[in-house]
């Protein structure tokens, strides 16, 4: 099982996550979403689309724009839909 952990909590914890480009993608039912905001953060990734941001915000600190996720990713990357990955010092083990 893959576990996302920051900050001594844990973000996300599934058996079926994504692994692209060796980042783990959690399907988003298995994200605790009360440690997510929104953030304004976008990027564009070729063959995937256009990402948005979380930030992170456990125990009174926050890591900006540690997770991300394509609401509408292309074609080649369509099994990242609904799945968010994290960076920025969040520990992803399975």
């Amino acid at each position: 099982m893959a576990t996302a952990t920051w900050n001594g909590a844990v973000i996300a914890q599934s058996d079926s996550t994504e692994i692209v480009e060796g980042n783990h993608y959690f399907p988003l039912e298995s994200v605790k979403t009360e440690y997510l905001l929104a953030s304004a953060t976008t990027s564009v990734c070729p063959w995937k689309g256009t990402a948005s941001y979380y930030t992170l915000s456990v125990g009174g600190e926050q890591n900006p724009d540690a997770a991300w996720y394509y609401p509408a990713p292309k074609d080649a990357a369509a099994q990242i839909k609904d799945h968010v990955a994290f960076w920025k010092g969040v520990t992803v083990t399975d």
